[in-house]
C-alpha cells in the first residue's frame, strides 16, 4: 500500500525579517517561491531604518531640470486628479494643501549615493535586471490609486505609515479608467490589507493589482523597481539594431519562383521566404545577440547621459593619478553590463561596448568606487582610460588618501 503523501502547506503571505535574512528566508528560497510567482511582506525587512533623505531634499531634487517626477494630487469630493510632472516650483508645492496628495521623484538613487546604497541589499539579484529608486512623499490619503505594474518591484516604508492592499485573485479586471490622466483600475476589490511601517517591505511580483495610502501622518516610500522591457520594446531595439547591420545587397529573392497562380497574391510560399529574410533570434549567432542585449540593456529611458570631459585625459595623467591613489568613481547615470562569448569579454556601458577583462569587468559592475584601484594590465588600463575619457568614470581622491 502507497502511502498517502500530506497536501503541501500553503506558502505564507506574510514573513519576518531578521539581522541574517532580511527577507526572512534565504535569497535562494524566495526567488523559488516568490520572485514573479506571489507577493510578500516582509515585517522588519529593515530593523530601525532611517531615511537617507529627508522630505524637503525630495521636494527640492523634483525642482531640478533633469530630474523625472510628478506631483499628484487628490480632489475627494469630485474624484478629480491633478498630475503635475516637473521639474516642480515652491509655488507648486503651496498649493497643495496638508492631505490627499503624492510626490514621486524616480532615479533617485542616481542623485544620492546614500539612497543608491539601498540596492546593496538587492545584489542576489542581476545589477542590470535592477531599474531605479522611486521615492513617493505622501501626505494623509495621498497616493496614485489602484494600478497594476508590469515589473517586480519592492516597496520599503522609509517614513510614516502606508496603507496598502492588493489582490490575489487571479480574475481580477485590469481595465484602465479613461477618464484619469494615471493608469488606474477601474474596479479593484482587496484580497489582503496591511499597514506598513518604517523597515517593513512589501514585494510585489509583475500583474498584482495594489492600492497605497498614506495613514496618520506624513508618509514616504521607497519603491525599487526592476527594468523588464515589453516585447515590443525588445524586438523594436533588436530589428533597428540588425537593421543597421545589414547589407543593401541582401534582399529578398526567390530563385525558385513558379508561374502566378493568381496576380498580387502573396502566397503561403512568399511568406515563408518573408521568415527566412527575417530571422530576429532565431538563428542568430549567440554573440549577436549578446552584443545586442548588452547594448540595449545598458540605455536609459530618459535622456540623462554622462559627459565626456573637457579635456581628455591621457595615458600617462591616468598613470600618475593611480599611482597618486586616486580612486575611479562610477557615473550616477553609466549603466553597466558584460557578457563573454568563448575567450572574449565585452563590457557596455549605455550602449556602446568596450573589449574587457573578466575579472575588471565583473569589479566596474559590482562597485560604484573602486578605491584601490590595484594593478592593472595595459589592456585594463585602456578600458579605464576609454571609460574615463567617455565620462562613465572620474578619477578623484577621496578623503582620508594620501594627495
Amino acid at each position: 500500500m502507497i502511502p498517502r503523501q500530506s497536501p503541501r502547506k500553503p506558502l505564507p503571505i506574510e514573513v519576518r525579517g531578521t539581522t541574517k535574512q532580511p527577507f526572512g528566508m534565504s535569497p535562494a528560497q524566495f526567488l523559488r517561491d516568490y520572485w514573479q510567482k506571489r507577493p510578500l511582506l516582509i515585517r522588519n525587512a529593515f530593523p530601525d531604518f532611517q531615511s537617507p533623505v529627508a522630505p524637503e531634499d525630495l521636494a527640492g531634487l523634483a525642482c531640478e531640470e533633469g530630474v523625472l517626477s510628478r506631483l499628484i494630487r487628490h480632489d475627494e469630493q469630485r474624484e478629480h486628479w491633478r498630475v503635475k510632472t516637473g521639474p516642480l516650483s515652491e509655488s507648486d508645492f503651496a498649493k497643495t494643501g496638508h492631505a490627499n496628495w503624492t510626490l514621486l521623484v524616480q532615479d533617485v538613487d542616481k542623485w544620492d549615493m546614500d539612497v543608491a546604497a539601498l540596492l546593496d541589499h538587492f545584489s542576489f539579484l542581476p545589477s542590470w535586471r535592477v531599474d531605479d529608486v522611486m521615492i513617493s512623499y505622501a501626505e494623509p490619503g495621498g497616493g496614485v490609486g489602484a494600478h497594476v505594474d508590469q515589473y517586480d518591484v519592492f516597496l520599503l516604508q522609509g517614513l510614516g505609515q502606508r496603507h496598502w492592499a492588493i489582490s490575489t485573485d487571479p480574475h481580477a479586471p485590469k481595465d484602465f479608467r479613461s477618464d484619469v490622466e494615471l493608469k488606474q483600475l477601474q474596479a479593484f476589490e482587496s484580497t489582503h490589507e496591511w499597514l506598513l511601517e518604517p523597515g517593513d517591505m512589501l514585494y510585489l511580483p509583475p500583474g498584482v493589482p495594489h492600492d497605497g495610502v498614506a495613514f496618520g501622518g506624513p508618509c514616504m516610500t521607497f519603491s525599487v523597481g526592476m527594468r523588464a522591457p515589453s516585447h515590443a520594446e525588445l524586438v523594436g531595439d533588436l530589428a533597428d539594431y540588425l537593421a543597421e547591420r545589414l547589407s543593401d545587397e541582401q534582399r529578398y529573392t526567390d530563385p525558385d519562383l513558379a508561374p502566378a497562380k493568381r496576380s498580387g497574391e502573396i502566397d503561403p510560399t512568399a511568406l515563408k521566404r518573408v521568415r527566412a529574410s527575417l530571422p530576429l533570434t532565431a538563428g542568430m549567432e549567440e554573440a549577436v545577440l549578446a552584443d545586442w542585449f548588452g547594448r540595449f540593456i545598458t540605455r536609459y529611458r530618459s535622456a540623462q547621459t554622462p559627459l565626456p570631459p573637457a579635456k581628455p585625459l591621457s595615458d600617462a595623467a591616468l598613470v600618475k593619478q593611480l599611482a597618486d591613489g586616486a580612486s575611479l568613481l562610477r557615473h550616477p547615470w553609466s549603466r553597466l553590463a558584460w557578457s563573454r562569448c568563448g575567450s572574449q569579454c565585452t563590457l557596455y556601458a549605455n550602449g556602446h561596448a568596450y573589449p574587457a577583462s573578466t575579472a575588471l569587468a565583473t569589479q566596474l559592475c559590482a562597485q560604484r568606487i573602486l578605491s584601490p584601484v590595484g594593478e592593472l594590465t595595459a589592456e585594463e588600463r585602456a578600458l579605464v582610460l576609454a571609460l574615463v575619457n567617455d565620462g562613465h568614470l572620474i578619477t578623484r581622491r577621496l578623503r582620508g588618501r594620501r594627495a
